[in-house]
């Protein structure tokens, strides 16, 4: 044993192009987080980058320090060359925290009197306690989340990671890309040839790298000069925003507004523990046999302990283990990636750094993570299950769009109420997209398990998953009439919102009974086709 310990190189050439991409994505997350809160929601960046960010950082030190710690042990007992499993911020739990927890929640704390600042504090409290929250879950489901992952279709477990890939991480980030579009399409070019195409670049630069460097540079050289689009804006001062995270019990200030949010919280907090169920099969096949309780326990508690220390986005196991093993990477790159991501949480570099590249240069990484989320879903599962996955993503499309349509920016606040309430002889368009997007993970999850159960002649099952829905329509767990998408009891709803929850269970309740009378016909015992019945 002692011998093998010693031929294990940690540190080699490879960890570099690890660091760089895992460094990378870390940060481009934490960019759409203050992005989203700034410039979407006007939110004060002091609070961001002292009080949001060290605690965020540091949760992505203590995962990665402990995960670089688990490859040495790994190497001691096999005695080969072990790649660390890659732990960062999860992005599409982050971005949508932020569009469907943080930004709403200071809004309405805004609407109800609070000062901007006093809003944004209580916000913080908010997120804190909704990362403990999911921190506390994940620890549960960690011992629990291989069953979640086999009584739950595959099809609306990645169904509904797909659908936030499509809409929230993919779509919002084009936008930026396309507002400087000399700039964003080249990094994102870039981005395809190196990571999609897997071209290597000359030298063995770094895709990631390169594509960020360049697109800094371009945009320094051609902005001033009105070429890239948009409104130039001169390097960040140069000021250190210093903060620690230090631990505290101000979420427990937050616990009661953030249970508001719990159809959000969950779905996110489980998602990563089957993804982490998934990466960390991957990295077995690919050589590296980690303890999934091991994995799933650091991660939960990484999470847990940034909650505490004021971070509000949680952490999780990247996707993408074999390919740092194939760059070369050992365990050098997460120990970077930690140290880095942690020390430049607390002494302030890394909210420069996020304000001095622009965000149409970190958007093509986003591009390509919602890219590989929506591939993989349909690559692991059965193709007959591709309707399955592909009906998942409209719930968050409807989040989408009643999250841009609830902007008082574009839609002034009374014609938002007026449309939500608007007299017809069917339900207000607005109030259904509103509804189908409350919930959204939930509803795309047993969305797509109803389908893809549906698909395998299995009736009974998804007529289980269409009682569930119903049942948590009518308390607004899933198809909130609410635009803040809280839960309630449907009788104290009043207007033609109280329509929502009784029709949509009803409904669903309906289906149900159908398809179990219809599990008893001679049609429903005939075998599956892999083209799931059509045509």
């Amino acid at each position: 044993m002692a011998n093998n310990t010693k031929k294990y190189h940690w540190f080699v050439l490879g960890d570099l192009n690890g660091f760089f991409g895992l460094m990378f994505d870390n940060l481009t997350v934490l960019s759409f987080l203050a992005g989203i809160l700034i410039f979407v929601f006007k939110f004060p960046a002091d609070i961001i980058y002292t009080r949001m960010f060290p605690g965020t950082a540091f949760g992505v030190l203590f995962g990665d320090l402990v995960y670089t710690w688990m490859a040495f042990r790994l190497a001691r007992k096999t005695g080969k060359n072990v790649t660390a499993m890659p732990l960062g911020l999860d992005t599409p739990s982050t971005i949508g925290i932020a569009l469907v927890v943080l930004g709403p929640a200071f809004l309405s704390m805004k609407a109800s009197g609070m000062g901007e600042r006093e809003a944004a504090m209580m916000t913080w409290y908010v997120g804190m306690a909704t990362m403990v929250i999911m921190g506390v879950i994940k620890v549960f489901f960690s011992f629990f989340g291989r069953w979640v992952q086999k009584i739950v279709p595959q099809a609306g477990l990645l169904g509904s990671l797909a659908g936030i890939g499509l809409a929230l991480i993919g779509l919002v980030p084009l936008v930026d890309i396309f507002g400087m579009p000399l700039v964003g399409l080249i990094a994102l070019g870039l981005i395809f040839y190196s990571l999609v195409a897997g071209i290597r670049l000359p030298w063995n630069i770094p895709g990631v790298f390169a594509s960020v460097l360049l697109g800094t540079v371009l945009y320094y050289l051609l902005a001033p000069l009105g070429l890239v689009g948009g409104t130039y804006v001169g390097p960040p001062a140069m000021e250190f925003h210093f903060g620690l995270p230090i631990p505290t019990l101000a979420f427990l200030q937050g616990i009661e507004p953030a249970l508001r949010y719990l159809p959000i919280a969950i779905p996110f907090g489980i998602l990563t523990v089957v993804g982490g169920i998934n990466v960390t099969e991957s990295a077995r096949v690919a050589g590296d046999d980690y303890s999934t309780r091991d994995i799933l326990l650091t991660e939960a508690v990484a999470t847990l302990v940034a909650g505490i220390c004021g971070g509000v986005a949680q952490s999780t196991p990247y996707i993408g283990q074999p390919a740092y093993k194939r760059m070369g990477s050992r365990a050098g790159y997460t120990l970077l990636t930690g140290i880095f991501i942690g020390l430049g949480g607390i002494f302030g570099y890394v909210s420069f750094i996020v304000e001095l590249i622009p965000r149409a240069v970190l958007a093509p990484i986003l591009i390509f993570v919602a890219l590989d989320i929506i591939a993989q879903s349909f690559q692991a599962c059965p193709p007959r299950h591709a309707w399955a996955v592909g009906f998942a993503f409209f719930p968050t499309v409807a989040r989408l769009l009643a999250i841009k349509l609830s902007n008082p920016e574009l839609v002034p606040l009374m014609n938002f109420q007026t449309m939500l309430a608007a007299p017809g002889k069917a339900l207000p368009e607005l109030l259904v997209t509103v509804a189908l997007g409350n919930g959204f993970i939930i509803t795309a999850m047993l969305w797509g398990g109803f389908v893809a159960e549906l698909i395998d002649r299995r009736l009974k099952a998804s007529a289980t998953y269409l009682f569930i829905l119903a049942g948590l329509t009518l308390f607004g767990i899933i198809h909130s009439a609410s635009p803040d998408g809280v839960m309630y009891f449907p009788w104290t709803l009043s207007g033609i919102a109280q329509q929502i929850p009784y029709q949509f269970a009803l409904a669903y309740a309906v289906l149900g009974g159908l398809f179990l009378l219809l599990s008893t016909t001679a049609g429903s015992k005939e075998p599956a086709t892999e083209a799931g019945g059509h045509g």
